[in-house]
């Protein structure tokens, strides 16, 4: 195969084919139950990811797969409407692959989201979690390959990951617009299945706010080219075993979606204020 670096030139050649002149500043990653912060890119350009050289597509519920470019609060911007997953049988590398290609597109920062489950007693659900650490327990880490190394180098300090300075703005939009917004600490697994009660027990022990099956590869891949990071869940769920939670697929949809049109709301302020 071809070495890490080509293929994303290859990649980021189609892509520019397709857009002309226009170069994406932002990235914004949508999870489960962001996706219609799409519908409010004006002006849009669809790519669907599997016509783009090396790109793997979604298989996740509500996933549609594809980029989308255009302006958001008169910012020039890439979304990603759906996410890659370990769970899909993704390497690591795959699952950062699309972080590094918007790097190279242009964009110099990322707004990832996802749907979580809240493992902090004191979080309830429908509220937001800014993300202000990771801790990764998905057992992967999309840098451990010299290719990696060849786009960058790949022993990233991790120290705060999340810049302050992102998350003060995303506080002070929150504070703004009357958004219920916690701060917390993010954990991802490798999923698909939902922990245990035990596990979460466990998972608070170690620091954990708020749980889920994603970001932690991103968080890296950004911070291995040097991109700034804004991390953002939208709790859908309490984790297993709190309050009597069994959480399912199902039910994080229907809470998601029923947040989908405050979540595009409270994308567009923050990227108006970036």
């Amino acid at each position: 195969m071809k070495q890490l670096t080509t293929r994303l030139e290859e990649s980021a050649a189609y892509i520019r084919e397709q857009l002309g002149e226009f170069k994406p500043e932002i990235g914004i990653v949508l999870g489960s139950g962001w996706g219609p912060v799409a519908d409010i890119v004006e002006d849009p350009t669809f790519i669907a990811y599997k016509n783009v050289p090396y790109m793997k597509t979604c298989t996740a519920t509500g996933h549609l797969g594809r980029f989308v470019f255009g302006l958001i609060a008169g910012r020039k911007v890439c979304v990603m409407q759906g996410r890659l997953h370990g769970y899909e049988g993704y390497s690591a590398q795959e699952v950062a692959y699309p972080i590094w290609l918007m790097r190279i597109l242009g964009c110099d920062l990322i707004i990832t989201t996802n749907a979580a489950g809240a493992v902090n007693t004191g979080y309830k659900v429908g509220e937001y979690c800014l993300m202000s650490d990771q801790i990764n327990f998905t057992g992967r880490n999309p840098l451990d390959s010299v290719d990696a190394d060849k786009l960058s180098f790949r022993f990233v300090p991790m120290l705060d990951a999340f810049s302050p300075v992102l998350r003060d703005i995303v506080n002070y939009v929150a504070a703004r617009n009357d958004i219920p917004l916690q701060e917390g600490v993010y954990m991802a697994l490798l999923g698909p299945s939902f922990e245990t009660p035990a596990e979460i027990r466990a998972f608070r022990t170690l620091g954990a706010d708020v749980v889920a099956m994603s970001v932690a590869e991103e968080v890296i891949a950004a911070r291995h080219v040097g991109m700034g990071v804004i991390g953002i869940s939208l709790i859908t769920n309490m984790a297993c075993g709190i309050e009597g939670s069994n959480p399912s697929d199902e039910e994080v949809f229907i809470i998601s979606k029923g947040m989908g049109a405050k979540s595009a709301d409270f994308i567009r302020a923050i990227v108006a204020e970036l």
